[in-house]
C-alpha cells in the first residue's frame, strides 16, 4: 500500500434503518465520492431487501451500481440486523429497537472485523449519531470517528444537553416544568411543547428509545468530528455553541447531485407517476401533503384532514402510506372521499417526493415535519402547512413557523385539529396574496441554501474543511508519513 492510498480516506457508512437516514446517507457517501474518497456503504439487510422490491425492475441489484458507472469509488454491502425479514419492524418498534440497541452492535463488531481484515485500507467510520456504538467500533479497529447528524442543529443540541434539562426540571420529572427553557448554550429560548417528543416524557423516561438516546448522544461527545445536515446561516448561534464543545460541521442540505438527477432510489416503497395528473393543473395550484415514511396519526385526524381538503376546494397530491393510522386498520378515510375529490385530487400510497416539489403546478407542503422535507421543500420554494407528529418534528415546527418564517401551524395551542382549521389554513397558504409574505421568506431561504452549496458558499467551504481535517486524524491514527 502506498502513502497516498492509506491517507485517502476510505469511510465505512452505517446509517441507520429508517428511510428518513437512509436519504441523507446515501447522498453524503455520492459526495464524498466526488471528493476522492473511497466509500463502503452498510445498509441493513431488512432495508436492502424493501428498496429491492420498491424499485419497478424489481431487481437485487447493488444500489450503488449506477454511480460506480460514472467512476465513483463506492463498495455497497449489507448486515444482518438480528431479525428476519418478515419481521414487522414498525409494528414491533420497541423489541425492534431493543435488538438495534444490544445485539446489533456485536454483528457490526464482526462485520467490521472482517471487512478491516479483507480491506486495511479503510481508516474511518461515518455513523448515524443514534447508534450507540460508534466509539466502542472506532476505538477497537483505530478508525476516525465520524457521528452524522441528520436533523437539525437545534436537535442535536436538545439531546446533547439533556441533563441540563433534567437538572433544570424540564424533563424526567414527575411534573416537568412548563416555563421557557433559555439556558441550553445556543439556544435564545424555546417553549417544552417544542422539544423533541421524547424530551417532553415525564413518567416514561426508561423506553428503549430513551435507554438508545442516552447512550448514543454520551457516545456521540467521544466523535473525532460532528456532521450536520444543515446550513450554518440557518442556525448560526446553536452551531456556534456546538462548535465550542467538539469538532462541529455544518454541510447541508444534502442532496442528490442535480438534485432531481439523482443516480439512487432510496424508496422503501415503490412510486405512483403524478407527473401527469400535474401536467392538468396550474402553476402553484397544487396543495403536496405526505406525512414521510415513519409517522403514524390518528384515524380521526385522518378524517378531519381529508374533510379539509375536500371543503378547501384546492387541487391536491395525498400520500397516504397503507400503515399510515395503524397496520391493521385500512379503511380510515370517509366513506366516499375519493370520489367527491376526483379529478382535484389524486390519492397515492409513495411517490418521488422532489420530483413532484420541483413541479411548477405545487404551490404548497402539508407536512409533518421531517428535516428532510423541509429541506426539499424550502429549496424548491415551497411554503409549509406544519403538522408534527413525532420525535424532531415538533422542534423542526419551531424553526419552520417561529424562527424562518416559511410555514404555518396546522393544530392550535390544544394540539387539537378540526376539518374547518384544516380547510381554512390550506385557503390561506394556497392564496398567493395572503401567504405573500410567507412566500417572499421561502424565496429568501431557498437562495440561502443554494448559496451555501455554491463553491464558495458555507456548506462547501465547512465540508472542504472537514476533510483537511479528516485527512490530519487519519494520518495521526495510522502514523502515517
Amino acid at each position: 500500500m502506498t502513502n497516498n492510498e492509506k491517507n485517502q480516506p476510505h469511510a465505512l457508512m452505517f446509517p441507520y434503518p429508517l428511510q428518513g437516514h437512509v436519504i441523507p446517507f446515501v447522498n453524503l457517501a455520492i459526495q464524498l465520492a466526488t471528493k476522492g474518497f473511497k466509500i463502503t456503504f452498510v445498509n441493513t439487510e431488512s432495508v436492502h431487501h424493501h428498496i429491492s422490491k420498491s424499485r419497478s425492475k424489481r431487481t437485487d441489484e447493488d444500489i450503488f451500481a449506477g454511480t460506480r458507472k460514472s467512476g465513483l469509488d463506492i463498495r455497497y454491502f449489507t448486515v444482518s440486523d438480528g431479525f428476519a425479514l418478515g419481521f414487522d419492524r414498525s409494528l414491533n418498534h420497541d423489541q425492534f429497537f431493543e435488538g438495534i440497541m444490544h445485539e446489533f452492535p456485536a454483528l457490526v463488531d464482526e462485520f467490521v472485523g472482517h471487512l478491516v481484515r479483507d480491506d486495511p485500507t479503510i481508516n474511518s467510520l461515518i455513523v448515524d449519531t443514534f447508534y450507540v456504538w460508534p466509539s466502542m467500533i472506532a476505538n477497537k479497529y483505530r478508525l476516525a470517528n465520524i457521528s452524522f447528524f441528520t436533523e437539525p442543529a437545534l436537535v442535536l443540541t436538545l439531546y446533547y444537553h439533556i441533563e441540563l434539562l433534567r437538572k433544570h426540571g424540564h424533563f424526567a420529572c414527575a411534573e416537568n416544568r412548563i416555563d421557557a427553557i433559555d439556558y441550553i448554550p445556543g439556544v435564545k429560548s424555546i417553549i417544552p411543547s417544542d422539544l423533541v417528543s421524547y424530551l417532553q416524557a415525564k413518567d416514561d423516561i426508561y423506553s428503549t428509545v430513551h435507554q438508545i438516546i442516552y447512550k448514543a448522544f454520551e457516545d456521540a461527545k467521544k466523535a473525532d468530528f460532528i456532521i450536520c445536515n444543515t446550513v450554518q446561516e440557518l442556525e448560526e448561534d446553536t452551531i456556534s455553541a456546538l462548535q465550542e464543545k467538539q469538532a462541529f460541521y455544518s454541510i447541508g442540505p444534502i442532496f442528490p447531485p442535480g438534485f432531481t438527477k439523482g443516480h439512487i432510489s432510496t424508496s422503501l416503497w415503490p412510486e405512483s407517476d403524478c407527473l401527469r395528473w400535474l401536467e392538468t393543473k396550474r402553476q402553484g395550484s397544487v396543495l403536496y401533503v405526505s406525512f414521510g415514511s415513519y409517522a403514524h396519526t390518528s384515524k380521526r385526524d385522518i378524517e378531519e384532514i381529508a374533510h379539509g381538503l375536500m371543503q378547501s376546494g384546492v387541487d391536491f397530491i395525498w400520500v397516504l402510506r397503507p400503515d399510515i393510522v395503524s397496520s391493521d386498520e385500512p379503511d380510515f378515510l370517509p366513506e366516499g372521499f375519493e370520489d367527491r375529490v376526483r379529478g382535484r385530487g389524486l390519492i397515492v400510497p409513495w411517490c418521488n417526493q422532489i420530483e413532484v416539489l420541483t413541479n411548477q403546478c405545487v404551490g404548497g407542503f402539508l407536512t409533518h415535519c421531517g428535516w428532510n422535507s423541509i429541506l426539499e421543500s424550502l429549496y424548491c420554494g415551497v411554503p409549509l402547512i406544519c403538522y408534527p407528529l413525532l420525535t424532531d418534528q415538533f422542534t423542526n415546527r419551531k424553526l419552520v413557523v417561529d424562527d424562518l418564517k416559511v410555514g404555518i401551524n396546522l393544530r392550535d395551542e390544544n394540539l387539537s385539529l378540526s376539518r374547518i382549521r384544516v380547510s381554512e389554513k390550506i385557503k390561506y397558504l394556497m392564496h398567493a396574496d395572503e401567504s405573500g409574505e410567507i412566500r417572499g421568506q421561502v424565496n429568501k431561504v431557498k437562495k440561502l441554501l443554494e448559496d451555501a452549496t455554491g463553491v464558495s458558499g458555507s456548506s462547501e467551504v465547512n465540508l472542504n474543511q472537514f476533510i483537511r481535517d479528516l485527512k490530519a486524524k487519519i494520518k495521526d491514527l495510522k502514523g502515517f508519513i
